[in-house]
């Protein structure tokens, strides 16, 4: 049995240690943070409490600042540390002597019953266990560096880690507020790094071969194909020494230009060279990476992502994690606009394969050999979404990446944009996922819908522009078909606006019937800082609502507005507390959700239909949907409970 999980101890009190330590502590977990020396364990604390002081700053706490930090204590003698503890998560430097020297210790001083946890991103998590005499206590919790901003923690089971261990540890994750991805088999470097690690490797071979230069290659893969940094300026971020222990520590070849680069401590910002540039004097910047959207011309896109796809088809054949998982666990931990399965099912996994193949018979590399179910998929025909099926089924449009959904028994249609990592940004994917569910939905089941962003951060922060600028023109057409289908969608719509709602996220809060916001939201449209114009009807359902002037003044100046200003103007139907939000937009939902649905559906339809017609074309629309009413139950149950005084009970 695992017991209930209350105190948590981290061991090692630097980045890592102490961002767990923080992200528990502010989840009400009690705490202890140990490090081997005092002075490293008050630097810890010393940057736990800056950071706790800095959320507090931004109202991101839900608890005062000094509840959480006296959550927390520090100490350097290890018994002391594990003695009482639910769960022991170390996350020291990636020595596997080292970690099983420490755990073997932890074993002695801790409870039979605790859960020993290693955040290792790269060692095997039975090979870090192998000395313990109970195993199965043990599991891998690899969290992402900065832990507090990053979501996602890599829940990875040894061969002798227990069920209920891993059970356990994916709901201590989740009760920090984290996404859990479980990793079901041992492997070396879990998801994340199997599959981004080429993103940079690949790169760097190419390089070695003369086929591409540093901001060549950076430049296509950000502005060709969307990724938010480019192969070497994220080696350069992380850390070239980094990328060159995730090779060597299990005999991979290196390429020359990164071991190169590595011998001569040209390791990348933190020592100001690497492959860009980053001195300045005596100081180092962070802008030393200079590339422009041009100089990405020439260079082979496929050949870097055929590997990725290649190295994700090879995770899922060995059943260590499914396509779901390592798309979220991608997007939420390598920071990609989309999952790399995902990715492979768009481009095509017969050009990825062949790609793969034409490497592999050219070098004989083992980085190149094709995997298993990437073959299997493509010589079953299902080669991705053109045919119908790849890492997922497109029978009936495929599953929903960016956007949850539910429909409750009283026919309310809850809609989620789900990319929180994003701030809820609007993807051509997200878009068309919006318009797929609302155009197949049978809207006889549907009371009413409610849109709302992931998170408390943002109902979106509007248009995902590094999607955009490698988008077709066509496909910048799905920001208006979308925002259409809500706004033409027959039942009621509200928008849930907790955050930020700017450009296509104001765009969508606009088409909507009934618009609710908390009143530390952001409104507004800065499309025009971006050369751009609100696009999705923006300027023309703004300027119906608040006139000319004011619409100007949003669209020139580009600047966001406060929810109460919103409401002031009358954007907003309500703008309310944090604290009544909820119950506000309940109490809308609640009346229509009850109303009678053909007279909501009709007058809709005449208050939209009517903005764009002459009056008295609006009021015969007005009549005539008036007059058709009059002959139904529900007019005639509304009447017979207003006689009775009573509340009237419509199908």
């Amino acid at each position: 049995m695992v017991r209930e999980l209350e105190r948590v101890t981290v061991l090692g009190a630097g980045s890592m240690g102490h961002g767990i330590a923080e992200v528990a502590a502010i989840a009400g977990y009690d705490v202890c943070m140990r490090d081997i020396e005092e002075s490293y364990v008050a630097d810890g604390y010393e940057q736990l409490e800056w950071s706790v002081e800095k959320l507090a700053e931004k109202g991101q706490l839900g608890d005062d600042p000094d509840t959480i930090l006296e959550r927390v204590s520090t100490t350097t003698d290890l018994s002391r540390a594990v003695v009482d503890a639910d769960i022991v998560i170390e996350a020291i430097p990636e020595d596997l002597e080292m970690k099983q020297g420490l755990f073997r210790d932890v074993e002695d001083a801790a409870e039979d019953d605790a859960i020993l946890a290693t955040n290792t991103s790269s060692l095997r998590v039975g090979d870090i266990a192998e000395p313990l005499k109970r195993p199965e206590r043990f599991c891998g919790l690899h969290f992402f560096n900065p832990p507090v901003k990053m979501d996602l923690v890599e829940v990875a089971s040894g061969e002798q880690t227990d069920d209920e261990v891993i059970d356990a540890a994916e709901t201590f994750v989740e009760s920090l507020d984290k996404t859990a991805v479980l990793v079901r088999k041992d492997v070396p470097e879990f998801v994340v790094n199997n599959v981004l690690v080429p993103f940079m490797e690949e790169a760097a071979w190419m390089f070695d071969e003369g086929k591409a230069e540093a901001r060549q290659a950076d430049a296509a893969m950000v502005f060709r194909r969307g990724y938010p940094m480019g192969p070497f300026e994220l080696a350069d971020f992380g850390g070239l020494d980094v990328l060159a222990h995730s090779r060597e520590q299990w005999g991979k070849p290196l390429p020359d230009c990164v071991e190169t680069r590595v011998a001569n401590d040209d390791l990348g910002q933190k020592t100001g060279k690497g492959f860009y540039d980053y001195e300045n004097g005596d100081t180092y910047q962070a802008d030393g990476v200079d590339y422009e959207p041009g100089d990405g011309e020439g260079f082979d896109t496929l050949r870097i992502e055929a590997r990725m796809v290649n190295e994700a088809a090879r995770l899922v054949g060995q059943d260590v994690a499914d396509p779901e998982d390592i798309d979220i666990a991608m997007r939420l931990g390598g920071g990609l606009p989309e999952g790399t399965c995902r990715t492979g099912d768009k481009l095509g996994l017969d050009r990825m394969l062949e790609k793969i193949e034409s490497l592999y018979e050219e070098t004989g590399a083992a980085r190149y050999e094709p995997a298993d179910y990437l073959v299997e998929l493509v010589e079953a025909g299902h080669t991705g979404e053109d045919a119908g099926r790849g890492f997922y089924d497109y029978a009936d449009g495929g599953p929903y990446h960016y956007i949850a959904h539910t429909l409750d028994d009283d026919g309310v249609l809850e809609v989620t944009f789900d990319r929180e990592e994003r701030l809820n940004a609007l993807s051509t994917d997200m878009l068309a996922e919006i318009q797929r569910l609302l155009e197949s939905v049978d809207t006889d089941e549907v009371a009413c819908v409610t849109f709302e962003g992931a998170g408390d951060r943002a109902f979106s922060a509007g248009a995902d522009i590094t999607g955009f600028t490698i988008a077709e023109p066509t496909d910048l057409m799905e920001v208006d078909e979308a925002v259409e289908t809500i706004y033409e969608f027959e039942r009621p719509t509200i928008a849930k606006v907790d955050g930020l709602c700017l450009g296509g996220g104001f765009e969508i809060t606009l088409a909507c019937d009934i618009r609710i916001a908390t009143e530390e939201s952001k409104l507004g449209s800065p499309e025009i800082n971006l050369g751009l114009i609100p696009g999705g009807g923006g300027t023309q359902r703004l300027v119906r609502l608040v006139g000319g002037p004011r619409t100007k003044e949003l669209v020139f100046k580009g600047e966001q507005i406060s929810a109460e200003r919103a409401a002031d103007w009358g954007i907003l139907n309500r703008a309310v507390p944090a604290d009544e939000f909820e119950a506000t937009v309940d109490e809308f939902i609640t009346t229509i959700a009850n109303g009678p649905q053909t007279a909501l559906k009709a007058a809709k339809r005449v208050i939209n239909e009517g903005q764009d017609a002459s009056l008295n074309t609006a009021i015969a629309m007005e009549s005539q949907a008036f007059g058709l009413l009059a002959t139904t139950d529900d007019m005639l149950e509304g009447v017979e409970a207003f006689t009775h005084d009573r509340d009237p009970q419509f199908d």
